[in-house]
Formats: structure tokens, C-alpha cells, sequence
């Protein structure tokens, strides 16, 4: 038995399919229409000659008014076809639309419970006590943590490297990259933003030199016994792991998939092209996500090319609130 492929059962590519059906119909109707056009014209000549005819071709004359009567409800069938027609083709689009904002938000919703579940890692981390007693006496006990910490990411695998700095941002214990040790990492947007939040703090997506790739940074207070914050943990998302769920988007043939920050770039997509180059903001659907609009689509009949957009602004979840990123689904329109 012969299987579908993911493609040929993906709603978009069904509504194609019955789009192109249509199109045959239109065909159809358009020969009904022309045949139409024949009749009556046959039912005018045969009038006229009947009304020649005089009272011999009364008989025909009544086979032409049939004629004529058959020829306009063809042209007015003809004319209700056509409407219903347009309305399946504008009910396709309205369908495909819905889904891509389906689509889009999906993603974003498993995007956010990921990274949720990334903001909630290194919050526990930051309590362990081998951590804790590295930045109480890191030459004493930085063996401890770097060891815990290359525990961490060969066990959890999604992330590059781990960092413990001490309050002052010099690196005192890594996972794996033991170079680091020393760097003053004061002036970096993580340590910063974490010191002065006193709280847990989570980067845009960014490429980072150190790890040698793209990536979220989670870093969180380390506090000794009395509360007082004595360091920071900092974790190194791989960004690559997003596009396990990128990838399994079911997006059409021809469609696309974008991750957007709240600048509208682009920091993750179907084809892997343009991360942190190219922007969207001038999309319509994009506008609409980064005005703060949390679902919806747009029909773009723009260059003569239409297309379907659809958008879902980040929602955050639970604790972890997002970066009011947006994912934006496109679609060719049917018709």
C-alpha cells in the first residue's frame, strides 16, 4: 500500500489540490459559457427567421424561445458557479491562513517551553554546593565544580559550556573550556544585567565568541548561607538544538519559517539563511507581531505575488517570561 508522503497530507498541499480542481471547473464553465453564448445567439437567428416566416414558423418560434430561455439559465448558472467558485478559492486561503498562525504559534509555545525549561537549569544549578563552596575557596574546591560542571553539559548535551564568575565577573571555574579561567567577564551584558537584577537574567540570542556559536546565555545569583549573592552561574544554550522543533514544523513546499527577535531579525529559520542579518520588520505580519499582537495573518497580494503570513508573539511560560520574540509562517496563496 502506497503511503502519503508529510507533504502530500500537509493541509496546504490538499487545499492546492483542490484549488487546481477549481481551476478545472472554471475551464468548464467558461466552455458552458461559450456554448451558451452559441445558443443564443442561435435562438436570436432562429427567432428572426421564424418572425420572417410568418404564421408557418410560429411552431419554430416557440423552439427558439426555448432556446433563448435555455441560454440564459446557462449565462445565470454560469454566473453562480463563478461566485462559488471564488468563495472556495477565498475559504481555501482563510484556511491555509489559520493554519500558519496555528503553526506559528505552536512553534513559539515549544520554543518557550524550552528555553523555559533552560531558565529553570541553571536556577537549580546555582544552588549546588560544590558551586557555592568553589566561590567561597575557589582554589580549594574549583576541581569540585569544574568537574559537576562538565557533568552538566555532557549529561544535558544542549549546552556548550558552563561559567561561574566570582562578584567581581572574573571567571573562576568552567565545564570545559579550563582557558577561561581568569577572563573578566565584568563587562558582559550577562553579568551585568544578573548582578544588577539580583535575579536571573536570559540574553537575546546572540553568537558567542567563546562557545564558537550561536546561543542564549542563563545566568543566575549564586548566594551563600545568609542570601548574599558571592558570584554568578552562566549557562551557554546551543542554539542549534531550537531547530529539533523548527524542522518538524509541517510547512508546505515553497512555505517558510522565521524566528524574529523584538527587532524583527531573523534568529532562526527553515533554510538557516540570514540568522542575524536579515530583517522583517517591514513584513506586514511581522509589524503586526512586533506591535504586540499575539496571533493573526495576513493576505499579502503584494507585486502581483500573493502570499499568506501567519504570526504569534512569544507568550512566554510559566516564570520565564520570553524576549518578545515572534515566529512568522508564510504560505503561497491558493488562486
Amino acid at each position: 500500500m502506497a503511503v502519503d508522503t508529510p507533504q502530500e497530507t500537509s493541509m496546504s498541499a490538499l487545499l492546492k489540490r483542490l484549488t487546481e480542481r477549481t481551476s478545472r471547473m472554471v475551464k468548464t464553465i467558461q466552455t458552458i459559457d461559450r456554448i451558451s453564448k452559441q445558443t443564443n445567439l442561435l435562438a436570436l437567428n432562429s427567432a428572426i427567421e421564424a418572425s420572417r416566416a410568418g404564421e408557418a414558423g410560429r411552431g419554430f418560434r416557440v423552439v427558439a424561445d426555448e432556446i433563448k430561455k435555455l441560454a440564459d439559465n446557462s449565462f445565470q448558472a454560469t454566473r453562480d458557479s463563478v461566485v462559488i467558485i471564488q468563495d472556495i478559492h477565498l475559504t481555501a486561503n482563510e484556511v491555509i491562513a489559520v493554519r500558519t498562525a496555528d503553526l506559528a504559534y505552536d512553534t513559539i509555545d515549544k520554543i518557550d517551553r524550552n528555553l523555559f525549561e533552560r531558565n529553570c537549569d541553571v536556577q537549580a544549578w546555582a544552588t549546588f554546593q560544590a558551586i557555592r563552596d568553589c566561590l567561597g575557596d575557589p582554589e580549594r574546591y574549583r576541581a569540585e565544580a569544574t568537574a559537576l560542571m562538565k557533568k552538566i553539559v555532557d549529561i544535558y548535551e544542549v549546552y556548550y559550556d558552563l561559567y561561574l564568575t566570582d562578584q567581581q565577573g572574573r571567571i573562576i571555574a568552567t565545564g570545559l573550556r579550563q582557558d577561561l579561567v581568569g577572563a573578566d567577564m565584568s563587562g558582559k551584558e550577562w553579568f551585568r544585567e544578573t548582578m544588577g537584577r539580583k535575579n536571573v537574567y536570559v540574553t537575546d540570542m546572540y553568537f558567542c565568541q567563546s562557545a564558537g556559536g550561536y546561543t542564549v546565555a542563563y545566568s543566575c545569583p549564586v548566594r551563600d548561607d545568609q542570601g548574599a549573592i558571592v558570584g554568578v552561574l552562566s549557562t551557554r544554550f546551543n542554539w542549534r538544538f531550537i531547530y529539533d522543533i523548527i524542522d518538524k514544523a509541517k510547512v508546505s513546499q515553497g512555505g517558510s519559517l522565521y524566528v524574529i527577535n523584538k527587532e524583527g531579525l531573523v534568529i532562526a529559520s527553515l533554510d538557516r539563511n540570514g540568522i542575524l542579518e536579515r530583517d522583517l520588520s517591514d513584513m506586514p505580519a511581522a509589524r503586526k507581531a512586533l506591535a504586540g499582537e499575539t496571533y493573526g495573518y495576513v493576505i499579502d497580494g503584494a507585486q502581483g505575488k500573493s502570499r499568506i503570513s501567519g504570526y504569534a508573539r512569544t507568550q512566554g511560560y510559566n516564570a520565564y517570561a520570553g524576549k518578545g520574540w515572534s515566529v512568522i509562517v508564510t504560505e503561497a496563496a491558493q488562486g
